[in-house]
């Protein structure tokens, strides 16, 4: 089975920055048509540029990503520029610590529906499309979509610090494992990734916040590095390809190793 996306329809979420902007200009090089989306329209068309104005396999689409209408018209969107959906990345995510003790229902409120919910949504939106497109494809074909999560270990990692964002990420995964349930029947196929030691945003300011903090990151992890994001964005190709082809349900880490054992402090990624 190939790992090729070439002339593949891609919508990646969080598109202006880090994580998810890797992933989208790894699509672009692999010949991807790309849907760049993001709730930060400034970030968004600084990064795109020209980009975003012009016909070619590069789009944006910017506005309030947890709110229905707004992921009704990113599909659309995508729709009209490129006549279908073949990959869908929720890449989006809000990352925020909180005291464990007085966490309150805001707080909680905001993290379920950035890190879960819209994503979720986004996902049944776009596989009634992939299941309408399925309808007038070769009936053999071995896939009609994929959609691949972004998450973090800290749904499995105790982190206090991290309440909040920990629960999130949790129901991130089990809406991974359940729609990857729902939709193998129809040869749409959902995974998850979950990173640790991969150089996002987040880690970023924490490393300027606290120098001593690369030394002990890249020692507790077994690989002894931290990777680029480019390398996160390889493995959510693998998902999105037929590569991995008779793999669902599964949440991939992509840490270096450091879930086999991390004495790092909670919150550190």
């Amino acid at each position: 089975m190939s790992l090729s996306i070439q002339g593949k329809t891609a919508i990646v979420t969080g598109a202006a920055r880090g994580i998810g902007l890797a992933i989208a200009r790894h699509f672009e090089e692999a010949g991807a048509n790309v849907m760049f989306a993001d709730s930060d329209e400034p970030a968004l068309m600084t990064e795109l540029g020209d980009q975003a104005e012009g016909e070619g396999p590069v789009r944006a689409f910017a506005g309030d990503l947890s709110q229905k209408l707004t992921l009704a018209n990113l599909v659309s969107a995508t729709i009209d520029a490129f006549d279908r959906v073949d990959i869908l990345v929720n890449a989006h995510r809000m990352v925020q610590g909180c005291d464990p003790l007085t966490v309150n229902d805001e707080l909680l409120g905001d993290m379920l529906r950035q890190n879960m919910s819209s994503g979720l949504r986004l996902s049944q939106m776009v596989a009634k499309r992939m299941m309408a497109q399925a309808e007038e494809a070769d009936e053999d074909a071995i896939q009609h979509g994929a959609i691949v999560n972004v998450t973090s270990l800290a749904a499995d990692w105790p982190q206090p610090q991290m309440l909040a964002y920990s629960i999130a990420s949790a129901a991130q995964a089990q809406a991974t494992r359940s729609l990857a349930s729902a939709l193998a029947p129809k040869r749409i196929r959902v995974n998850g990734v979950a990173f640790a030691s991969i150089m996002s945003n987040n880690l970023q300011l924490k490393l300027r916040e606290d120098p001593g903090l690369r030394e002990r990151m890249v020692t507790a992890t077994p690989l002894g590095r931290i990777a680029g994001a480019d390398e996160l964005a390889a493995t959510v190709q693998f998902l999105a390809s037929e590569a991995s082809s008779f793999v669902t349900g599964q949440i991939l880490r992509v840490d270096g190793g450091r879930s086999l054992g991390d004495p790092l402090a909670p919150g550190v990624y």
